[in-house]
């Protein structure tokens, strides 16, 4: 089993290795400017002393490094590498810092002739790139050895109690080289819970009790092997799983295959679908957090007029307080305070949960307004500032509503997956909803920009959100 400090120790292993290499690629690459370039310049041979430029370069610039490679995400599931997709991102990832070293701090550089230029970006790419690319292919490679030869495994139960799921285990467990499968027991979906398997895996539970189970045996990976005819299951186990941290795969069948639907992730490992739960890749979310933090910081410092403004018109309209705030659930289902101005006169729901619709009295003459223009939404920036929410996401929702919702649509666990937001793809088409058949109706949409998220479609959103501001065609 692989546990917190095991991968603490693995990935303090990567930031040295990746120091090391970044602090050699500087030390080197000064040796080359002064015994190439400035030799060349000046005519006689120039000798190495170690000046400011040196130390500063060989102390800052590796945690420079560092940082780029945290937010590519270099350092998330360390354990888990292919060695040739972690050469591609080295490559792409040291091309970009390079160009950025270059750009930022050599261009200005003393040079022969536009020549040198070529020359100097190619000698710190080279040597960045395979000083960092040996040292992470040696500790990938060691580690690698020991998940194949079972010395690392990953807590590992089986769904499914039938032939299907015996033949896999069997299948996965003689396997020459282990895929890092650490099975602890099975999970049983109908009432055969022991005809197979009998002493040759553990019994643990039935599928609803899985979650506990997780939690109690610290699980990492998933494997649901059922049957044709208890395919139903899949979508009810997906959902209870949703806000748990593993990695969920599935036995495929042939039309599976057919489909395409199955990836080769190794030459040696049994095909199976993996539901990834990584929606963006780790640049973009990390690009998707600084745009909010900067966003959200422009908006509460720059805005501030508008702040005050709209706070004085509220206070002189209606009696009451200025902000509203309420309980929303939030990321992974963790309940948060939504900040807004208030919109309505105080008291309106009288203590039961209500949505507004488009002639609804509860609510104030300024709030009208600023419903349409979205104006009651700004304070929000706090919680996209504190990380409650993000600029885009679905919108988030109170769990009285939310449970009704369930009832009809229990997919609507998966937008637990991402953090809610200012403005979605549905509050962009549908506005504010104005009862739970429209909430089920708008949840199509956010669970399509969930699947599809990246940034350029947060920016298409935002896009489109402004323009309704302007138009005042808001709901």
């Amino acid at each position: 089993m692989i546990n917190r400090m095991n991968k603490s120790l693995q990935t303090i292993k990567y930031v040295l290795f990746d120091l090391s290499a970044a602090m050699l690629a500087w030390g080197f690459f000064y040796l080359y400017r002064k015994y190439d370039i400035e030799s060349a310049l000046y005519g006689y041979k120039i000798p190495f002393i170690p000046d400011k430029n040196f130390y500063i370069g060989i102390s800052v610039l590796p945690l420079a490094w560092i940082a780029i490679y945290a937010l590519a995400g270099t350092y998330n599931d360390i354990y888990r590498k292919s060695r040739l997709r972690e050469l591609a991102q080295t490559f792409y990832v040291s091309l970009i810092g390079v160009l950025i070293i270059f750009f930022t701090l050599l261009l200005d550089d003393v040079i022969v002739s536009y020549r040198s230029y070529y020359s100097i970006f190619l000698a710190l790419f080279i040597l960045h790139f395979g000083f960092t690319a040996v040292f992470r292919f040696l500790i990938t490679t060691y580690t690698a050895r020991k998940i194949k030869s079972r010395k690392i495994g990953f807590n590992t139960v089986i769904i499914g109690s039938n032939q299907r799921a015996f033949n896999l285990f069997n299948e996965l467990e003689s396997e020459r080289v282990s895929q890092g499968y650490k099975f602890i027991g099975f999970v049983h979906v109908d009432s055969n819970n022991g005809k197979y398997f009998k002493e040759s895996l553990t019994h643990l539970c039935g599928i609803e009790d899985l979650a506990t189970i997780i939690e109690k045996h610290k699980i990492e990976e998933v494997i649901i092997a059922v049957e044709s005819q208890e395919h139903d299951f899949i979508g009810r186990i997906i959902n209870d799983l949703e806000d748990k941290d593993v990695i969920l795969k599935i036995m495929p069948d042939m039309y599976d295959i057919l489909s395409g639907s199955v990836k080769m992730t190794s030459i040696f490992g049994s095909p199976l679908i993996i539901i990834n739960p990584m929606l963006m890749p780790v640049w973009q979310q990390s690009l998707k957090r600084i745009f909010d933090l900067v966003v959200s910081v422009v908006f509460l410092i720059l805005f501030f007029p508008v702040y005050f403004i709209t706070a004085s018109i509220i206070k002189i309209n209606s009696k009451g307080p200025i902000f509203f705030a309420q309980e929303r659930i939030g990321l992974h289902g963790n309940p948060f305070t939504i900040y807004k101005f208030r919109s309505m006169f105080v008291g309106a729901e009288n203590g039961q949960p209500m949505l507004s619709s488009s002639n609804d009295n509860r609510i104030t003459p300024v709030g009208k307004f600023m419903r349409k223009t979205r104006l009651d939404e700004i304070p929000q920036f706090y919680n996209v500032f504190i990380g409650d929410m993000s600029l885009v996401g679905p919108r988030p929702e109170r769990q009285f509503f939310i449970d009704q919702i369930m009832m009809q649509a229990p997919h609507y666990r998966h937008l637990h997956k991402v953090r809610p937001g200012i403005t979605s793809w549905g509050q962009v088409k549908y506005g504010y909803a104005e009862n739970v058949e429209q909430m089920i109706h708008r949840l199509k949409y956010d669970i399509i920009y969930i699947e599809n998220m990246s940034i350029a479609l947060d920016f298409k959103i935002l896009f489109y959100t402004v323009r309704t501001i302007l138009q005042r065609s808001g709901k």
